[in-house]
């Protein structure tokens, strides 16, 4: 939740790969406040069955810049092996982004969402609602 002297930051993940949530990726929060200052990481979550990440820790006051680190590596080769129970494998589908880190500038008061579109050779992201 935001106040008048912090920002807050909401996150989810859609795998376009499956057209679904992306369930179960680990996402590490990290602030700084000031462009030359040092990462401080706040915490961490995972995403839940419908992709999202409801419980990343508060930014302290002073936030400027936020970093969010999505480990895909783990959520692709565990889509892979219950993959490959249903079918033989046709070719390797691991994740060529083994994480995604994602940094953006922020200002009191204001929330922001940054949605995650993943798929095992790419990825968007933008500020969402």
């Amino acid at each position: 939740m935001s106040t008048d002297t912090t920002a807050s930051v909401s996150t989810h993940i859609l795998d376009t790969s499956i057209g679904r949530p992306a369930e179960g990726v680990a996402i590490t929060l990290a602030a700084r406040s000031g462009f030359d200052a040092q990462w401080v990481t706040l915490g961490g979550s995972a995403t839940d069955a419908d992709g999202r990440c409801k419980d990343l820790p508060a930014l302290p006051e002073g936030t400027t810049h936020v970093r969010l680190d999505f480990e895909t590596e783990a959520y692709f080769y565990k889509k892979q092996a219950e993959a490959q129970q249903d079918a033989p494998r046709v070719r390797d589908s691991g994740a060529f982004f083994p994480e995604v880190a994602i940094t953006f500038a922020v200002k009191p008061g204001e929330h922001y969402h940054v949605p995650l579109l993943l798929n095992p050779f790419g990825y968007s992201v933008y500020r969402g609602s």
